[in-house]
């Protein structure tokens, strides 16, 4: 397993981490397998999505923030229920196919680290396997 860190800027927000994953699964030397990623925070969560229009990340944004808004009535009294909420739902890993060494990705598929509690330092846990 390997990691790195990120700074978000933004109480939310949407990072493309495609190209830090791509730099690891190159340095790694794996041609074909399994790459999982995966967030060790309750506030935080990993997607994959469209990353040709930036839009797409904001208006999935605003969709959740309509839907799980800030000031929700929750009885968790810190203040990000409605992050903890949407870390759930989108979930804290996700696993992509390494083919030919490179990510598996859809012609318009990124792999997105989802900030829903920032600005914060975050990790991202990758784990790669050949298979």
């Amino acid at each position: 397993m390997t990691s790195f860190t990120l700074k978000t800027t933004d109480r939310f927000q949407m990072l493309d981490i495609t190209d830090r994953l791509t730099a690891l699964v190159r340095e790694s030397g794996i041609r074909d397998g399994i790459c999982h990623v995966f967030i060790p925070h309750t506030t935080a969560a990993v997607t994959i999505n469209e990353n040709a229009d930036p839009d797409v990340p904001r208006d999935i944004l605003a969709a959740m923030d309509r839907v799980f808004p800030l000031d929700g009535h929750y009885r968790h009294s810190e203040g990000n229920a409605a992050a903890h909420i949407k870390a759930s739902l989108f979930g804290a890993s996700q696993t992509v196919f390494v083919k030919s060494g490179r990510l598996a990705l859809g012609t318009w598929q990124a792999v997105f680290f989802c900030e829903f509690d920032g600005p914060r330092t975050r990790q991202v846990w990758v784990g790669l396997t050949a298979g």
